[in-house]
């Protein structure tokens, strides 16, 4: 049986896609009607349910899709009381009308099993069971699957406290350093947006997983984080920087690398696939497409796709932000500079086409997370 994997984009690095299949092929042993395994992340800022990673043993597995909890009263339900569901008639128990449901029964599911995943009392998102036999959920195999939701669970509590402690060991060398770089909160909330708009966007064509979308989406504020160690002269310097200071300046990326290395490092975590993408979204970012860039010149698609899809993100929310020493560009001007330094050579064509293409979800996050100059410091 040929299977559909939300995996790692490289096999070297170990990802929860992977364990998701393992778990998977355990589980055929005891129900072999199981058809999909799938698990759904809850960002509770957004109030979104967003599709992670699964196993799918035929047909098209559902990716990059997304949507409101908060819109389902049935899974809104099982989130409050965090018991399971089992429904045995899909055709006849769910709505049609949402991608998903249409998704679902499209491909022939007649039952299916739901598990809330939560942490301390937090919601982390929903383990979802599909089956193509309505009888393949009996009280037993119930049972069984509670013990392997927990582990899932337990798997992915993991990583994401791993994530959170990478982040807030980094934001506490920022915080150490007195780091009063341009980069706010809010600029750091849309880098991290824009690079999830186009990473989505091109996922699929590109037959990259939603775990990878996500790890863009978590690691993309830190893309800058090297410049704690640049001095406050060259760092916050009015004018043009001399050839010297410049070569200062683009070391960032490198002393970037070294502090999230020393940071996986210490948490035993380097050689997670998501740790993999941290690492070349922070030292790879300023690589050009036609190897002009730096650290390492770098060109075409030996530059990692996740430091490409951050450098297009970086390079609009610079343009079109407000600065001391710059105005605000409009969102149409910035694409047309987008445009042009594709045609030098400067950025990726189809993440700077993903990003247009999306123009009304980009016009939301710039107005919602929208900042003057004045509010820089």
């Amino acid at each position: 049986m040929e299977y559909l994997i939300d995996d790692a984009d490289s096999p070297t690095f170990e990802s929860l896609g992977a364990h998701i299949r393992e778990l998977h092929e355990r589980m055929l042993r005891m129900a072999p009607g199981i058809c999909r395994v799938a698990c759904a992340l809850y960002d509770p800022g957004d109030d979104v349910l967003k599709t992670f990673v699964n196993s799918t043993r035929e047909g098209e597995a559902l990716r990059s899709y997304e949507a409101k909890l908060s819109d389902s009263y049935s899974l809104s339900t099982l989130a409050e009381s965090g018991e399971t569901r089992v429904l045995t008639d899909l055709p006849n128990e769910i709505n049609t009308g949402s991608a998903h449901s249409n998704w679902v029964l499209g491909m022939g599911y007649t039952s299916s099993l739901t598990i809330p995943l939560k942490f301390q009392d937090h919601l982390l998102g929903f383990l979802f069971f599909d089956s193509d036999d309505a009888d393949t959920f009996n009280p037993e195999v119930q049972r069984e699957l509670g013990l392997y939701g927990r582990l899932i669970g337990l798997a992915i509590s993991n990583e994401l406290i791993v994530i959170r402690s990478i982040l807030g060991s980094i934001q506490m060398a920022r915080e150490f350093a007195q780091m009063r770089d341009i980069e706010t909160g809010t600029h750091l909330t849309r880098i991290a947006r824009y690079a999830r708009v186009i990473a989505k966007e091109i996922a699929p064509e590109l037959g990259r997983s939603d775990e990878w979308v996500e790890s863009v989406f978590l690691y993309s504020p830190l893309h800058d984080i090297g410049k704690i160690g640049i001095p406050d002269g060259i760092l916050f310097k009015p004018g043009p920087l001399t050839p010297d200071e410049r070569t200062i300046m683009k070391a960032h990326t490198e002393i970037g690398l070294e502090l999230v290395n020393s940071i996986t490092g210490r948490l035993a975590v380097q050689n997670t696939g998501s740790a993999h993408i941290m690492r070349n979204i922070v030292e790879l970012h300023h690589e050009a497409v036609d190897g002009s860039g730096y650290p390492h010149g770098l060109a075409g698609d030996d530059i990692p796709l996740e430091a490409q899809v951050v450098s297009v993100a970086d390079v609009f929310d610079a343009l079109t932000s407000e600065r001391p020493y710059k105005s605000e560009w409009t969102i149409e001007d910035a694409m047309v500079e987008l445009h042009s330094m594709v045609g030098r050579g400067k950025l990726r064509a189809d993440a700077v086409a993903a990003l247009e293409r999306q123009l009304p979800e980009v016009r939301e996050i710039h107005a919602k997370f929208h900042e003057t100059a004045s509010a820089i410091f």
